[in-house]
């Protein structure tokens, strides 16, 4: 296996740029994922990554190589697709070996790079079935198989769960990840889900429009985003944001509502600069009428070990989640103690991280 090394990388599809400048460093053996919206630039580096769309500028080195003008046959990467990309004409056998045979390796050895693979993915029985005969998850496994007989240095998915069913995602995630940690694989993979992102990753890569955003263990995003739009598409529900004004001394803001919020930690901040605070749904408690956020139950959304209350603070949409059970009533109002000592402060203009309850310590 080997390290992926991303430096400076611009991509260009004539006049509009869609990646600029992207650097980015994957460690040998690790499973890193691009994360963002539609468009921001993922799969078009993944593809970059493979050899399938031409660089316009930067580099990119695999295992020490650099592989900008390497053809992707000889990159030694193998690349997992979203629709499967199976031979419909091919039993799972000969889709697994359609690289062996295509690289003259002897029928016995390719015999036991099919049956290894089979068996670390659960194929063994289907072997002799055709693609049309093998429900979705079956299909993406066989497409994992052709990619884990090669044996190659980095694996790349392109959002290889997207086709398949809520249940049937969960259930391969966990398939992936325990495959990644049988194989010790350079993995890289592409995904707009950010639940898909926290729960595979040891390393996430926010991108958006082309930038990457921020870099970090799925918790490190979580929690220390670095501007808003991290902080507001981890995590889910997504972090809450209220319109405050810094005010003397950076440990109180001020509303939009008129109310004062009292901070545990100070920030840099002046007297009067806008500002955003950021509060996950999850941390914090409803309390007694004076004590809060007063805030006003929209809709109240039941998932059973948890309620997710959407709510509206003035303007401002809030979701925020009960772990208990609960009574209450669309229409009624709430006061909600969120746990300022988790609370993070956005400059409103920039969108970036101002101060964060690590200045507490």
């Amino acid at each position: 296996m080997a390290s992926v090394v991303i430096r400076d990388v611009v991509k260009r599809f004539g006049d509009t740029t869609i990646l600029h400048g992207v650097s980015v460093d994957i460690a040998d053996g690790e499973f890193a994922v691009l994360v963002g919206p539609s468009g921001c630039g993922k799969t078009t580096l993944l593809r970059m990554i493979a050899g399938l769309e031409e660089i316009n500028s930067g580099s990119i080195a695999i295992g020490g190589r650099e592989i900008n003008i390497v053809p992707p046959k000889e990159r030694d990467i193998a690349m997992v697709f979203q629709n499967y990309a199976l031979y419909p004409h091919m039993s799972v056998f000969d889709n697994m070996a359609f690289s062996l045979k295509l690289a003259k390796v002897p029928r016995g050895e390719m015999e036991k790079k099919v049956a290894r693979a089979a068996e670390i993915l659960g194929l063994q029985s289907l072997l002799d079935r055709y693609p049309r005969q093998l429900s979705g998850g079956q299909r993406q496994r066989v497409a994992m198989g052709r990619a884990i007989v090669r044996n190659p240095k980095v694996f790349l998915f392109d959002e290889p769960l997207s086709n398949l069913d809520a249940k049937l995602r969960v259930q391969m995630r966990t398939e992936i990840r325990e495959l990644h940690q049988k194989l010790k694989s350079t993995s890289i993979y592409v995904t707009h889900d950010q639940i898909e992102a926290m729960t595979m990753a040891d390393k996430i890569v926010v991108m958006r429009d082309g930038h990457i955003q921020q870099v970090g263990t799925p918790l490190e995003l979580y929690d220390w985003p670095a501007n808003v739009f991290v902080a507001g598409f981890i995590g889910s529900p997504a972090m809450n944001f209220l319109p405050a004004t810094a005010l003397e001394g950076g440990m109180r803001v001020r509303q939009a509502s008129g109310d004062e919020l009292a901070l545990p930690f100070a920030a840099q901040t002046t007297p009067g600069q806008k500002l955003l605070v950021g509060l996950r749904p999850e941390f914090g408690r409803l309390a007694a009428a004076g004590e809060g956020v007063p805030l006003d139950v929209l809709v109240i959304e039941p998932t059973g070990a948890d309620t997710t209350l959407i709510c509206r603070a003035g303007d401002t949409g809030v979701a925020i989640v009960l772990r208990e059970r609960t009574t209450l009533k669309v229409g009624q109002r709430v006061m909600w103690l969120p746990a300022l000592a988790r609370a993070h402060l956005f400059d409103e203009q920039t969108g970036q991280r101002v101060a964060d309850a690590r200045q507490a310590d």
